[in-house]
């Protein structure tokens, strides 16, 4: 079956992406901060900006959906 849909206006326009981020990998000055971490979550635009860092993956949905984003597993 194959029908067309028209989605419209009904799709989020505030989608960000969340996606974990090595802290090895963040520069001097974050890691100094991050306290026994391994990993953060970076909140992303889609256009690739980076919104936010945060400390849980929990985190970040919640502070993207208090902020009307969609939030989105980057993998």
């Amino acid at each position: 079956m194959n029908t067309q849909y028209e989605f419209g206006n009904s799709l989020p326009r505030n989608i960000v992406y969340v996606k974990p981020v090595a802290v090895a990998d963040l520069p001097e000055e974050v890691r100094s901060q991050v306290a026994g971490a391994e990993t953060l979550y970076a909140v992303h635009r889609e256009d690739g900006e980076q919104l936010a860092l945060v400390a849980d993956r929990k985190m970040a949905f919640a502070l993207a959906r208090q902020n009307d984003m969609a939030p989105v597993a980057v993998h």
